[in-house]
This record gives C-alpha cells, structure tokens and sequence, in this order.
C-alpha cells in the first residue's frame, strides 16, 4: 500500500511540473528596499516604525525591528528548497556553527536519529525550540532528534550563540535553535521531490499535504498536515573509498579487515607442548570446511556489509489551530505525531572467547587429521592429570555469516500536545500560558545476535543440535536458529512544561527611544525516562550488541524569570540607537545536589550613526545533569589501566608517600608493589549514571558589530566575537579507570578525594576487581572552552535587464565561522592536560573534525519567476589531534563543495526547483586508525558523490 501511495504521489508531481512548464511566466516584482535574499540567510534589518511587533529569538520582548544583543543567524525556508534539503539536518549541518552530530550516515555508532550539535559543545548543551517553544527529547539523554521536526512548515531557522538559560531555561549552554514554522496558511499546500545520487542509489522520496483555513468570520483558524518521507540505504561497498576498511600500514594505508573470520579460526591456549596438529597457539583455519590449515592472518573485510547511509522511512502528522473566545481570550493548541523507523547494520556478528568442545561431538564435522588432533589434546590432558571429561577448551574467532545480518532496527513513535490561552491582560501588556506533554517510544530490535550460552551448548554436547563451526557457511539453518538469539530494548522519554508570561512595554525615557520591554513569567518542567533492556541483552548473553544495563529517573524544576529592555535614546547626534537589555532566571531543581540557581544575561547595543552598530552580552547558563548521566544502571567494565600500587610502577617512582597512601587505600602492606596486586592488564570497574552530580555552568561573551553602509545600499555585513566556557562538565570520573588511578596515586594523593575513593581493593590481596572493583561513575570533572568569530555577508545587486524580467538582480551571502580556540580539558585538577581541538581531529580527544574555518556562500540570480543559484561550501583544512602516534594520514586537506540549483515559480500557486549538490563529484579523503566510520568522517564529509533533486510545489 505504501508503494502505491508513494507511486501517485510521484504520478501527481510529474503532472503537477507538466502543467506548469505549459503555464506562462509571470514577471515578479522587486522592491529595491526590501533586501530579499534567496540564499536564505535574512538580513538584520530595521523594520521600521508601524511594522507588526515580532519576537526575536534570545528574547521574550516584542519589538519592531530584528536587531539583537546576541550574535543571529537566520536561514529562510528558501534553503531548503534550494539545497534540495527534505531533513532538517541537511541544512543544519552545513552552517558554520554547527558540528555534525549524529546523522543519515551515523550506522557505527548510530541510532536513528539526528541531532544538533552546535559550537561542537555537544548535543546535550544545544536547545531545539520550535516556534519558540521546547520539542521532544527521545532518549535518556533528553536530546531532539531533528527527524520530529516537519521541514516542509518551517518559515526560518534561528541560531543564537551563547547561554540562553536565563530566557529559555536549562540546556542551552552552547546556543539556541529556533525553528519558526508557518502559521498562515490559509488553503492547501503540498508537494513532492525525488533525489538520487550519480550511482543510482540512496534513492530519496518526500511528499506532504498541508490544509489550512479560517471559520468565524476570522476569528479561528485550524491548519493539519501530513508528511511521507522514505529513503533508501547505501553501503559501503557501494562506493570506492569505503569498500575495504582501511587501516595504516608501513607507510600507506592498508586493507586491514578483522581476524575474527568467517572460515573460523581455533587456537589451543593451553600447555604448548601437548598441542597438535594446527590447534596450537597460532591456530587452525578451516579454509575448507572440515579441513585445516595453519591459520596464516587471513582477515575478513567487514566493511561491505555496513551502511554508509542508514535508510529511513517516516510519517508526519499534526495540526495547530487558534480560536479568539472574546477580545481578551484565544485559546490555542498544537499537536504532532511521528513515526519514525530507522535501520544501521553490521558485519555479521564475531563470536570470540574460549569455549569447551565436546571432541567426540566434533568427528563427523572434521578431517581425521583434525579430529585426531583433539583426541591427542584431550588424551595428552587426561594424561597431566586433568578432568576426563571429553571436553577440550579452544579459543574461537568465527564470523557467523550464515546466520541472519547483524541489523538493529529502530521504530520511534512520537507525540506533542499542547493546548493554551492568550490574549491582552492590562495596559500595553498581554499574557499567554500554556501546558505542554511529550511522550516518545523507541521499540529497538536487534536480529543477527548469538547466544554465548546456547553456541557453547551447542559445541560441549548439552544443546539440543550440535554446530559445526569449521569453516565458511557450515551452520545450517537449524544450527543458525539453535544458537540465535533476538534482542528488543525499549525507551520511554515523557516531557512537561507548564508556563505562564506576561510581556509588554512601559513608558519611554523621552529621548526619542523606543519604549521599555518587560516580560516576567513563571514555568514548570517535568522530564523522566526510562531505557528497558533486553534481559538477555543486560545478563551479557548476546553477542553481536553490547550488554546495556536499565535506566530509569525523573526530575522537576519551578522556574521564575524575568526580561527587560531599556532603549536609552534614539535619533540623536552620536546616538541612532542605545539600548541595555537583561534577564534573570531563578530554578528550583528537585534534584538534591542542583537545588536552586540563577540565571542570567546583560547585554547592549548603540549605533553612534545609522550605518553602523556595536552590541555585546555577557550571559551565565546552567545545565541541569540529565536522566541518563544521573540515573543510568551501572555495568561492569575491563578497560586496560595500571595500578601504581602494583610491580609494573617504576622502580624509581616508587616514594614512601606512595606507599603509605596504597596502604591507606587497602593494599597490605607487605603487598605494596608486589605483582600480586594487578595480575591482569585490564581492570575490573562500575561505570555509569551518578545520582549525585551537580549542574553544569557557562560564561559567554559575545562582541560585535553591524555594518549597514548608506553609501553601499543593500550590504549588510555582520561581525561578531564569541568566548564560551563551560565548567564542571559531566563526563566519566578522571576521564576513565586508568586516569582516575593516575590522578588519586600521583596528583592530588588525597585519600579523601572523589579519586582515591573510587578505588575499591580485596583487603587479602590489594587487588581491584571481583568484589572490589573500582567505581568510575559520571562526575563534574572538566571544562569546554571555544573561542571564535563569526562573519556573515549579504548583499543584493539589481542588474536592470535580464531574460526573463527587466528587473533581475543578483543576491550573494557569506556565513563563515573562524574558531580560533576549541578546548577539552577532561579533569579539572589536571588544567595542563589540554586537548586543543580547533583545527584539529581524531579519535584521542577531538572526534569529528573542527575546522578553523567553515563557510557557506551562496550566489543567486533571481531572474523574474527563475532563480540559478551557486552554493560553495568550505571547510579548513585539520590535523590529527595524537602527537604521540604517527598516522599514515595525519593532516586532512580543505575540502570544497559546490551545488547548482534551479527554482522556477511557475505561477503564483505551482513552483519548482531542481538541483545537483556535489557538483564536481568531491570524494572523502581517506583515513585509517584514526577514522570515525567509512574511512572518513561522513557527518563532515559528504561520502555520496554528485547528488540530483527534483520537486515541486503547490499552493491554493
């Protein structure tokens, strides 16, 4: 049924372009005051006196113009109709201020969602509001997925820079996205669009219905609308730069492939000496079922069989609508519904770890050779006094690829209500109050795991069918579903926020200012989530996923807030325009260890002349811990560390305030030093949530100026600093298990620091594990730093001729993004261990690439009904960020995008456009060890190659 829906749709849209090419052209109108820009980046531009009073985002005051004390971004929904761009991400990603978080091509790691990372802060620390208000969150982690967003409604997009917490509230360390979406509809609006790469795949189909209309002679208005989205996936193997993993080798980046193999390979661990055959310590290989040979680094390539693109199919429905009750009271409400399901798969699954086999079990599955081999084994054991068991224990490392893909497949269901009343409450104010609900629900699958229990059952003669796993393609259907397990998890995210505001203006000072702006408000948030693992999955069974551990918690917040605006004087010599703005927020967190803190913000701007204006703004933000860093279920961990108390400290490190702090610590004094402390070269910890963890904080300031200069007519350039610092970051205590043994041993050497009383030790033997593992859970330990500057350009030429109109003219902008400072400092009371992440990349420290500098431009000819458009995007080039290891490939250069694209308005009610995105086919540079997925980055860098769109829209 839906692919005969989408069939008609696609048939609609064809007949809808026919139509409209046989339609005549209509010459469009330019007002040369207007500064239109189709590249769609809005000028910040005085609206002047008697305009309809707005509310720019980063405030709660209505006022008659766009400026703002805050750096303001604005994209206009002609973007995404020139980019060709169906998901809010294909946008978002590409401004300057944004650093990809998880995306379409996010499948290792993944999850079926998108979100926004802006300033690279982190998802976490970035507010989404839509139409000024709070969306849905979809994890534990209370992050937006931009999927849940409806792109085909939103009228702009609006990026603020800075803390915002004391308009907006908790989280929004980094900056503010506002997505506005359209509230006048009054008719019908659809369309469709249809994109496919130059290889004929990651096919992409969109198609939506908007109906809106007026009742009550204009006093109500009622607007529903309905949205298909369906796109198809691209592997890995489908391009070149991607279809073997790649890995460094002497010099040059090599196929590395993994040596968990899908022929099987068998290793005896045990006494070398009574190993046989090729079941030694080196290993048997069965590239011939049943045969061995000595296994010789034969790897499998597992990159195939992993998405380079993730595909994705998903519905959109809702409606807002308003109703005015008298001249005092209109009531409004808002509703949204998503279905959205999402796919990542992996190589088949790899079952490593030693397991016992029943020899007898194994002859009809093995040469006589082999199979005398493992009686040797055996006998040899019985014969050193072992178990007469029958039993021989091998370490395996075999891919299961006949079984089922390793597929884990996501369906997200989502809603959003939210009901209120509005209208004038005294003087020259008006108030507003709303309640909205939220509720997700993730239902996880995961197919392709195996049961470690049911495989060793399988092997040791207690299962009901025994497996043959020697060699490619041995298990049968029936083995496949005797050791096959199938794993389903479950989120569960609820979202509450109850508000009510009255904002208005008072007198002015009677210098030729504007009036004063006031809001204040009151507002209640409630937030709880849930994540329900598979009890397999958390018991540590399944192989093929990692084991996950329940998460459950809620928290409240009662909030009072208040904004004002002082314009000081207008229009006189030296002063055009002086204003000081502020806001404050009081929050009382239900959380014990956040309980009450403020927020805040001041801010100025003054325009000595009319062609020019400086502003800036100090702002104080607070995030509050989320459900999962608080309350998520700790598991067990063995990351590799060192213990200082243990043998493997160096001689002439070992002083007595060591020593006398391992014995405070629990290691026996006689054992101080002694191997016996640290066997292993992998720890034993706890890791997870931490119920009490404190807020975050930021200190932002941003400087700047606006230059409109009467002599250019239609320039605008926009110039703007910003310094953001983020302390008591949340991340893993000390960074990890082994930083925080580093830190307690050989820092701060305080047994009473949240450092030494991780450590846990078995008072017999000194050792950490067991029953004594160390407890490394979430903590305020860091600090995030970035410093940078913000350009943005716009300017409109008229040209006076052109083929189509006597009045084209050319549009060009410039956003562009310098950060000149990106730091990670992971443990507070280690400030010299930096990682400088600007300009910088890698799987140390910096993750996804950050550019010293990222621009986008975009110039347009808008020539009557057709505008011809050209997009560059630019990003700097960046170096890795471990100087201590010597990749292959340590530097990735600058990389250039550049995109076409046609828009046709064919009459006032039919439109389309059509484009090519990577025109020159620009392809991902190559990387090993130190890549992210893919070889590459694909978040940053596109990894589909030239790219078409077509669509079409209506209106009636």
């Amino acid at each position: 049924m839906q692919s005969t829906l989408r069939q008609r749709l696609l048939a609609s849209t064809l007949l809808i372009g026919a139509a409209g090419f046989a339609a005549p052209a209509f010459a469009q109108p330019v007002d040369e005051d207007v500064q239109e820009n189709a590249a769609g980046v809005s000028i910040d531009e005085d609206a002047g006196e008697g305009s309809e009073a707005i509310v720019v985002t980063g405030s709660r005051i209505q006022r008659r113009d766009l400026t703002s004390t805050s750096p303001l971004a604005v994209v206009q929904d002609e973007e995404f109709k020139l980019s060709g761009a169906v998901n809010v991400e294909q946008v978002i990603n590409t401004l300057p201020q944004v650093i990809p978080g998880t995306t379409s091509f996010s499948n290792n790691p993944g999850g079926g969602v998108a979100t926004l990372n802006l300033r690279g802060l982190g998802s976490t620390r970035t507010m989404v509001l839509v139409n000024g208000r709070r969306w849905m969150f979809f994890d534990t982690g209370q992050v937006v997925d931009l999927n849940t967003i409806p792109q085909f409604l939103i009228d702009s997009v609006d990026v603020v820079t800075g803390g915002a917490s004391a308009v907006y509230g908790s989280d929004a360390l980094a900056g503010v996205v506002n997505f506005r979406l359209k509230t006048d509809l009054n008719g019908m609006e659809g369309g469709a669009s249809y994109a496919l790469t130059e290889e004929g795949d990651g096919a992409r189909f969109n198609a939506f219905l908007a109906l809106g209309t007026e009742f009550a002679d204009g006093r109500g208005s009622v607007t529903v609308f309905g949205e298909y989205y369906k796109r198809k996936s691209v592997f890995s193997d489908d391009r070149e730069f991607s279809t073997n993993s790649l890995g460094d080798g002497d010099g040059e980046l090599l196929p590395i492939g993994s040596g968990t193999v899908e022929e099987g390979r068998f290793r005896y661990l045990g006494d070398q000496t009574i190993a046989a055959g090729n079941f030694n310590s080196t290993g048997a290989f069965f590239g011939t079922p049943g045969t061995s040979s000595l296994y010789a680094g034969q790897t499998y390539n597992y990159a195939p069989a992993n998405y380079l693109m993730v595909p994705q199919e998903r519905w959109l429905l809702g409606g807002y609508g308003s109703y005015e009750v008298s001249d005092a009271i209109t009531v409004f409400g808002e509703a949204t519904f998503v279905n959205n399901r999402v796919q990542n798969e992996l190589a088949a699954t790899p079952v490593t770890g030693n397991f016992d086999f029943l020899v007898e079990q194994q002859r009809p599955f093995l040469s006589a050779a082999d199979f005398a081999a493992l009686q040797a084994i055996e006998a040899a054991e019985v014969a050193a006094g072992g178990a007469d068991d029958g039993l021989v224990n091998l370490a395996v490392s075999r891919r299961t690829t006949d079984t089922a893909p390793r597929n884990s497949f996501d369906e997200r269901n989502a809603f959003r209500v939210l009901a209120g009343v509005k209208g004038p409450a005294f003087a020259n104010f008006n108030y507003e109050a709303y309640y909205m609900y939220a509720r997700t629900r993730n239902a996880n699958v995961q197919e392709g795991n195996i049961s470690r229990s049911a495989f060793q059952a399988g092997l040791d003669g207690t299962g009901p069918v025994a497996i043959n796993i020697f060699g490619r393609g041995t298990l049968t259907g029936e083995m496949g579903n005797s050791i096959s397990i199938l794993a389903q998890n479950n989120d569960i995210s609820t979202l509450q926020v109850a508000q009510a505001s009255i904002a208005g203006s008072l007198g002015n000072f009677g210098m030729g200012a504007d009036d004063i702006g006031l809001a204040v408000g009151v507002e209640y948030r409630s937030v709880a989530s849930q994540f329900i693992p598979d009890t397999a999955l958390s018991s540590g069974d399944v192989i093929g996923f990692n084991a996950a551990d329940a998460t459950e918690g809620a928290y409240n917040v009662r909030e009072v807030f208040a904004e004002l605006r002082l314009p000081i004087i207008a229009d006189r010599p030296g002063f055009e325009r002086l204003e000081i703005s502020g806001a404050a927020r009081y929050s009382d967190y239900s959380l014990e260890n956040v309980g009450g803190v403020w927020t805040y913000a001041v801010g100025a701007e003054w325009a000595p002349i009319r062609d020019i204006t400086f502003r800036g703004q100090y702002q104080r933000a607070v995030r509050a811990p989320n459900v999962g860093e608080l309350f998520s279920g700790g598991g067990n961990g063995f990351p590799p560390a060192t213990d200082p108390c243990s043998s493997r400290t160096p001689v002439e490190n070992r002083s007595e305030a060591l020593r006398q702090l391992c014995i405070q610590t629990g290691v026996p004094a006689g054992l101080v030093f002694a191997d016996s402390v640290q066997q292993n070269a992998q720890i034993e910890g706890v890791f997870g949530g931490n119920p009490n963890l404190q807020e975050e904080t930021s200190d932002t300031y941003t400087a700047g100026v606006v230059l409109r200069p009467s002599f250019i007519p239609r320039l605008s350039i926009t110039i703007d600093g910003y310094d953001i610092t983020v302390d008591d970051s949340i991340s893993v205590l000390g960074g990890g298990l082994g930083n925080t043994l580093n830190i307690c041993y050989n820092v701060v050497r305080d047994i009473n620091s949240q450092y030494c009383q991780a450590i846990n030790r078995d008072p017999r033997t000194g050792e950490i594990g067991g029953e004594f593992p160390a407890v490394i859970l979430n903590a305020n330990i860091g600090k995030l730093e970035t410093r940078g500057i913000d350009l943005q350009v716009d300017y409109s030429q008229p040209l006076g001729m052109g083929l189509m109109s006597e009045d084209s003219r050319l549009n060009f902008f410039f956003l562009g993004t310098y950060t000149d400072q990106f730091d990670i400092t992971p443990v507070a009371v280690l400030p010299d261990e930096v990682n400088e992440c600007a300009g910088r990349f890698g799987v140390l420290a910096c993750g996804t690439p950050t550019p010293k500098w990222k621009w986008t431009s975009r110039l347009s000819w808008i020539d009557g009904p057709l505008t011809t458009s050209f997009r560059w995007r630019h990003i700097s080039g960046v170096r890795d960020d471990d100087d201590a290891t010597d990749y292959v490939v340590e530097r990735l250069d600058s990389y250039d995008l550049f995109d076409l694209s046609f828009a046709y308005d064919i009459s006032d009610e039919f439109s389309m456009a059509m484009g090519v995105n990577n025109l020159f086919d620009k392809m991902p540079q190559q990387l090993g060890f130190n890549q992210q997925q893919a070889n590459t980055y694909p978040g940053q860098y596109d990894p589909l190659g030239r790219d078409y769109f077509v669509s079409a829209n209506f209106r009636f």
